[in-house]
């Protein structure tokens, strides 16, 4: 396998996430030619000594089709239990093709607060670590059986680029039912180094009942890994070789590079891993400490709340017309920012009787957006 002129360097480590889409047909049954095909062009990495990690959607697609249902009208606990039956029918799959090329798979299935605790999302490391090193496979998929939308990761799409994060991978390859990002005209993007902030994308909605994502989520999870320092590409899933031509380097789907400069991996963790509880509003000065001098957030620039949120939080700094401009770990209560908002830092024990933290937010708890 050469290196590549496409990407920057040849892929030691990858992350592969397969859309729903992707993995069934028409009526929702799994398409097990397609399953073939991926788990076939995975074991033939994985045969070049190249690591791979699979980011599976499709348990509550094979489930219904396992079971002859429709996902319209069905009570979340009735599509846990499907999601149950079908990421086990998925599995098996998976594993069957595997195993004639020699190889197994393990399984993970994550919910959001894997990520939030630092401790487990640092442990979500350590056993994909352990299962690259025995030559298994990882699949993972969203925890779909249990999961609510308080601990949800969102989809798919955003789960894929925390894994190839954690996983320090070289490269996120995003399968969809599309050739990649398209244009106003319809024309494919090929490259897509500087169109992270373009309105003129054709961004299209979710391409089914049973996906969960979108093109917007995709390219969520684009800016997710670039700032990582990671390389991503988004392609069609259904295509011959795909995986195979994309580590090629060959121009199949919308390439985008990494940013020069990426964030410190805690940093990372605080801006892509954490889903926010709520907003905390901040006037003019307090944005310009935050963006152009590193300041940390003191309750002084502090011009209201949204939402309830405990101390520890992640929560959204938003200017006064409600542009996000930052996330951080805040130091306070959403109730106690409220009692000393627009108050001077000496203030602040005489307004709540205590004070752990001159910071409503501390610049090392903050990360500035866009």
């Amino acid at each position: 396998m050469t290196r590549s002129g496409r990407l920057k360097r040849k892929p030691k480590r990858i992350t592969i996430k397969v859309g729903t889409k992707v993995l069934t047909d028409k009526n929702n049954l799994i398409d097990k030619e397609t399953v073939k095909n991926i788990a076939d062009q995975i074991s033939t990495l994985m045969d070049k000594g190249i690591e791979v990690i699979l980011i599976t959607s499709g348990a509550i697609g094979s489930g219904l089709g396992m079971l002859n249902q429709k996902k319209k009208g069905r009570s979340l606990s009735e599509l846990q239990a499907i999601a149950s039956i079908g990421q086990n029918y998925l599995m098996d799959i998976y594993n069957s093709y595997l195993r004639k090329r020699g190889y197994i798979a393990g399984q993970l299935l994550l919910t959001q607060e894997d990520f939030n605790d630092r401790r487990r999302f640092l442990n979500i490391r350590y056993t994909l670590n352990a299962l690259l090193k025995y030559k298994a496979l990882p699949i993972i998929n969203e925890n779909d059986s249990v999961s609510t939308e308080e601990i949800k990761c969102g989809d798919n799409d955003r789960l894929s680029s925390l894994v190839a994060d954690l996983a320090n991978s070289d490269l996120l390859v995003i399968l969809t039912d599309v050739d990649g990002v398209y244009d106003q005209k319809g024309q494919l993007i090929d490259h897509g180094a500087e169109i992270m902030n373009c309105k003129d994308l054709l961004i299209k909605g979710k391409g089914s009942e049973e996906s969960t994502g979108g093109m917007a989520t995709k390219l969520d999870a684009v800016k997710n890994v670039s700032c990582a320092g990671i390389e991503c590409i988004i392609a069609r899933g259904k295509k011959e070789n795909v995986i195979l031509d994309v580590v090629e380097g060959q121009k199949i789907g919308t390439y985008f590079k990494p940013q020069e400069k990426s964030l410190k991996a805690r940093k990372r963790w605080i801006a892509f891993g954490l889903k926010s509880r709520g907003k905390i509003i901040v006037d003019g000065g307090a944005e310009k400490a935050l963006i152009s001098e590193n300041r940390s957030l003191l309750p002084s620039g502090v011009k209201g709340t949204s939402g309830v949120f405990s101390d520890g939080d992640v929560v959204d700094i938003v200017d006064e017309s409600g542009r996000t401009i930052a996330k951080g770990l805040s130091n306070y209560k959403s109730d106690e920012i409220q009692k000393i908002m627009g108050k001077k830092t000496a203030l602040i024990e005489q307004l709540l009787g205590y004070k752990d933290y001159d910071e409503v937010i501390h610049r090392d708890n903050l990360v500035i957006l866009g």
